[in-house]
């Protein structure tokens, strides 16, 4: 997703000036213009990296946005007017981002704005996913049913999330004690015995000769190749800001041995059960695709659904527009095609993401179960060496005194 200014002609003649987020211009545009807007400019925001930086700061963090909804929700459902429903909930948020969005949010109800139109002012804070499920939930009268769609998106979300990470904890740390360790045995441990060893004076193996030239190297050039580190990292991002550096570096990460698969289906159970929550709002097929495309979070995968948007346009299926696209696995899309054909959609999408995450959690059991002991053998491999070039000159002056 990328940060959009938008000039915009309002119905009553104002010009506004916005900035939402989206994943193509064009379908940017198109869904300001069927909102009634006039649009007079879509322009991407330049040094992208910077403002998605600035975006996580202003944005509401899930949890929170769950807690809102939940609290939404049981007001709502009790039968209180929306005034009375914002009012108590800002009577218990009282401090904070949400509490200083939700008093603007109020005043624009109070004014006479829809909820979801109050919402999408705040388009950094509010996903435009969650916006568009309040403005369905406002046509087709059933706000509750919405909102406690979004809830469970939310929490399923939530959870993916929370069992990758755990799944990526334990190996991360492992790669970072072990660096530490190697870090101090090159800068401390071998410029003391090598210094040792040139006060001895004896004739150095060629194993700790060559340990010891390139902890030299090191130690001299260290400040200077962490200032090159600082660089290359800050021009990899700019680069990956742009267009063409995000796809080239996106479709490179599907392209991964083993991990390129735990990519796609994180991607595509994502992308599932989004669009499972967004038709149950009672959105257009159409429409529903449009919205849900930047969950992907992949450029590469984003354009080829577009290919399949516009295929499906033109009256085709989605099951045979996801095949023409091969961005699902085939039991996926024969799930997708019974559940098309039998007028079950939603709920075979439901199942289709489940099955992916199902099989996304398996396969980071493999991989972690398969990186741990990697990382142990490289690193023994590694700080052995580093001990054995050490003690080398010992074993021979013991050879020799021998």
């Amino acid at each position: 997703m990328s940060l959009y200014s938008c000039k915009l002609g309002a119905s009553d003649g104002k010009v506004l000036y916005r900035e939402i987020e989206a994943a193509e211009p064009g379908v940017l545009r198109k869904s300001l213009e069927d909102q009634g807007f006039f649009v007079f400019e879509v322009k991407r925001k330049p040094l992208q990296f910077l403002f998605d930086k600035g975006m996580k700061r202003r944005s509401i963090d899930n949890r929170s946005l769950l807690t809102f909804n939940q609290e939404l929700l049981v007001l709502i459902k009790a039968g209180m007017p929306i005034m009375q429903v914002l009012d108590a909930i800002l009577e218990r948020h009282d401090s904070g981002k949400l509490s200083e969005i939700l008093h603007q949010v109020r005043d624009d109800v109070k004014g006479g704005t829809a909820l979801s139109s109050a919402l999408e002012k705040h388009g950094r804070a509010f996903p435009t996913l969650y916006v568009a499920s309040i403005r369905a939930g406002e046509r087709t009268g059933d706000l509750p049913r919405t909102i406690r769609r979004y809830i469970q998106y939310l929490k399923r979300v939530d959870t993916i999330r929370k069992k990758v990470v755990a799944a990526l904890f334990y190996p991360s740390i492992l790669v970072v004690f072990a660096g530490m360790a190697v870090t101090l045995l090159l800068l401390y441990v071998v410029p003391t015995f090598a210094q040792v060893y040139t006060n001895a004076g004896s004739q150095l193996p060629l194993l700790t000769r060559m340990l010891i030239e390139f902890t030299t190297f090191l130690r001299h050039f260290a400040p200077l190749g962490l200032l090159m580190g600082i660089g290359a990292v800050a021009a990899y991002r700019s680069w990956v800001g742009t267009e063409s550096g995000r796809y080239a570096v996106d479709r490179f990460k599907l392209t991964v041995p083993l991990v390129g698969d735990v990519f796609t289906k994180y991607s595509v159970a994502a992308f599932s059960r989004t669009l499972a929550t967004v038709l149950g709002s009672g959105i257009p097929i159409i429409e529903s695709l449009r919205m849900t495309i930047g969950t992907l979070n992949n450029r590469f995968m984003e354009k080829r659904l577009f290919e399949a948007v516009r295929f499906i346009e033109e009256g085709g299926r989605l099951s045979t527009a996801l095949e023409r696209i091969d961005i699902m696995p085939p039991l996926a899309l024969r799930m997708l095609g019974v559940g098309e054909t039998t007028g079950a959609l939603e709920d075979m999408l439901v199942d289709i993401s489940d099955y992916l995450e199902d099989e996304l959690e398996e396969r980071m059991h493999v991989l972690t179960t398969a990186i741990e002991p990697a990382i142990m053998v490289i690193m023994g491999v590694v700080i052995g060496t580093i001990i054995i070039a050490m003690y080398l000159p010992i074993f021979k002056l013991g050879g020799t005194v021998g």
